[in-house]
C-alpha cells in the first residue's frame, strides 16, 4: 500500500532536529541508520505516536509485519482517531494475519465518517478476502440499501455470493441500469454483476447480454488498439534478444517464484499450493519488476538492449527489486511468489538479475480463459483486451508465443504446467511444481484451501475449497456465445 503521509511530528528543539535527520534518512533509504535512530529516539521518548508511525515505515520496509503491527498498535493506543494511523494501522493488521484487529481498525475508520461508502465497503471486502462471507453479506446488503444506485458495490458483492433469482437487490440492480443518470462506469459493473447473477440462475444466454453492454461500455471508456499492444510486447523482447542470461551475482534467499499465466488460468491455485509449504510465502502480483525495468531501461519509449547493461545496472535492479518484495511480502527466507501477469516480458531481466528465481507458466484451455476473461469486470484501463472476444484470442496466442520464446530461451528454468492437469491429478501435479519452485514436499501443500489468511483474487470463493476438476471446461456450455473467440482463434491447436 501507499504509506500516508506521518502525523504531525515532534516539537521542541535538539529532538525535532534528530527527528528530521531520522525522517531523511528513512526517506533516502537509508534504513539501518533511520532505524538506529528513531529507537533511540523511542527510548527517550516511549509512546510518542509519530516516532512509533515512523518505526512502523521502517518495519515496513524490512519486511518484519509483526514489528510493524506493533509500532502502529501504540501509535494508535496514544492517538485513536488520527486517519492516516487508523489507514496504515488496518493495512498492518492485515498483512500481519491479526483479522481481529484490522476489522476493528476498519470499525473505528468506519465510527470517524459514518455516512461515507468506502470504508464499509472496504471492510466487506477484506470479510472476503478472510472467507467470512455471511458478515460481507450483511455489510453489503446493508450499504444496497442505503445506495442502491452504486453500481460497484454490486459488482463486489456478487463477485462472491450466488445470487437467486428472486433476490430483492435484482430489481434495484435493474433501476440503476435503466437510469440515464447512471455514470458509465457505475453502469458497467452494474451490468457485469447482472451478468455473475444470471450465470448463478443458470441463464447463460440473458448473462452474456449484460456481459456484451458492460464490456462495450469499458471499450468505450478504455478505447484499445491491438496492434500496438502487440508492437511494444515483441519491442520489449527484442530488447533482450541475444543477451547473456546468466544471473549476475549470488543466490540469495527469499528466493522468488515467477508465476506467470494468462489472466483466469489457474496462476493463483498455483500460488496457494507453493505459499502453503512452511518456505513459501504468496506474494500476489507485486507489480514491482516491469516498473523497475521501465524506469530504470526504458528512455524516449525505447529499451536499452539488455546486452548492453552494465553489471552494476542489473544489480541495482536485484536490490530494489528484493527491496520491494521483501516489504510487501514479510519473506525473510524460503521462496516468495510473484504472479504479477505481465512478468512473462522481461524474463530476460528477472533471469539476469536474480540468481535462483524460478519460473512457473500455467497454461488453459483457451476457450476457458477467454469465457472467465469475458465475464470478470477487471479495473477500467486494465486488460483492455478482456472487453472483446476476438481481441482476446489475440492476447492469448501473443503470450503463448512469448512463453515458447522464453522456453528456448530459459529451458529447465522455465516450468510449464496445464490447469486440466492440476485439477484433475492434483498430487503429482502439485508435487512437481513443488520441485519446480526448488523446495521439498510437503503433505500440506494440498490443504491450501485450510488457511485463514487474507486472498486478494477474483477467484475469492475458490480459494477457500479443495481442488476438484469441475472447475475445467466451463466453456462447453457456452459454445455458442463464444463464437467470436473461436472463429478469432481458427486453426491454431487449442493445446
Amino acid at each position: 500500500m501507499a504509506i500516508p503521509p506521518p502525523p504531525r511530528r515532534p516539537q521542541g528543539g535538539t529532538l525535532t532536529a534528530r527527528y528530521q535527520a531520522a525522517l531523511s534518512a528513512l526517506n533516502s533509504g537509508r534504513i539501518d541508520a533511520a532505524r538506529t535512530a528513531f529507537t533511540a529516539l523511542a527510548k527517550e521518548r516511549p509512546n510518542q505516536p509519530e516516532i512509533e508511525f515512523q518505526l512502523s515505515r521502517v518495519a515496513h520496509l524490512s519486511g518484519d509485519f509483526a514489528a510493524r503491527a506493533a509500532h502502529l498498535e501504540r501509535a494508535l493506543a496514544a492517538k485513536p482517531d488520527e486517519p492516516a494511523l487508523l489507514d496504515a494501522a488496518t493495512a498492518a493488521f492485515a498483512a500481519a494475519g491479526n483479522p481481529d484487529a484490522a476489522l476493528a481498525a476498519y470499525d473505528r475508520t468506519i465510527a470517524a465518517a459514518p455516512s461515507k461508502i468506502k470504508p464499509r465497503a472496504d471492510k466487506a471486502l477484506y470479510l472476503q478476502q478472510i472467507g467470512r462471507f455471511d458478515a460481507a453479506e450483511a455489510i453489503f446488503r446493508d450499504l444496497l440499501r442505503r445506495h442502491p444506485r452504486e453500481g460497484s458495490l454490486y459488482r463486489m458483492f456478487f463477485a462472491a455470493q450466488k445470487i437467486s433469482a428472486d433476490d430483492p437487490l435484482l430489481p434495484e440492480l435493474r433501476k440503476t441500469l435503466k437510469s440515464p443518470k447512471t455514470p458509465d462506469e457505475a453502469r458497467s459493473q452494474g451490468y457485469f454483476a447482472l451478468a455473475k447473477a444470471l450465470f448463478d440462475q443458470g441463464a447463460g444466454a440473458k448473462a452474456f447480454e449484460a456481459l456484451h453492454k458492460g464490456n462495450r461500455l469499458q471499450r468505450k471508456m478504455a478505447p484499445y488498439d491491438d496492434a500496438a499492444r502487440r508492437s511494444e510486447q515483441l519491442s520489449i523482447r527484442a530488447a533482450q534478444e541475444g543477451a547473456d542470461l546468466a544471473p549476475v551475482g549470488d543466490a540469495v534467499e527469499p528466493y522468488p517464484v515467477f508465476v506467470t499465466g494468462m489472466p483466469r488460468s489457474g496462476t493463483t491455485l498455483a500460488e496457494q499450493i507453493i505459499a502453503a509449504h512452511s518456505r513459501g510465502t504468496a506474494g500476489g502480483e507485486l507489480a514491482h519488476a516491469l516498473k523497475l525495468v521501465w524506469d530504470g531501461f526504458v528512455k524516449n519509449g525505447q529499451m536499452a538492449p539488455l546486452r548492453k547493461i552494465p553489471d552494476a545496472q542489473i544489480a541495482e535492479l536485484a536490490r530494489a527489486y528484493r527491496a520491494r518484495a521483501r516489504r510487501d511480502t514479510g519473506a525473510q527466507a524460503g521462496v516468495f511468489t510473484d504472479k504479477s501477469i505481465q512478468n512473462h516480458l522481461i524474463y530476460g531481466f528477472l533471469a539476469r538479475a536474480l540468481p535462483g528465481a524460478k519460473f512457473i507458466v500455467i497454461h488453459r484451455d483457451p476457450r476457458d480463459i477467454a469465457l472467465s476473461i469475458y465475464r470478470n469486470h477487471f479495473a477500467t484501463g486494465t486488460h483492455r483486451y478482456g472487453n472483446d472476444l476476438a481481441d482476446i484470442a489475440s492476447a492469448i496466442k501473443d503470450f503463448r508465443a512469448s512463453v515458447k520464446y522464453w522456453k528456448g530461451r530459459l529451458g529447465e528454468q522455465l516450468v510449464e504446467f496445464r490447469y486440466e492437469d492440476l485439477v484433475r491429478s492434483p498430487e503429482p501435479e502439485a508435487r512437481r511444481m513443488i520441485a519446480a519452485a526448488g523446495l521439498d514436499w510437503e503433505e500440506g501443500c494440498l490443504n491450501f484451501h485450510e488457511s485463514t489468511a487474507a486472498v486478494k483474487t477474483l477467484s475469492i470463493a475458490q480459494v477457500r475449497q479443495p481442488i476438484h476438476a469441475g472447475r475445467a471446461a466451463a466453456w462447453t456450455k457456452f459454445e455458442a456465445e463464444l463464437a467470436p473467440f473461436i472463429e478469432a482463434w481458427g486453426d491454431t491447436p487449442w493445446d
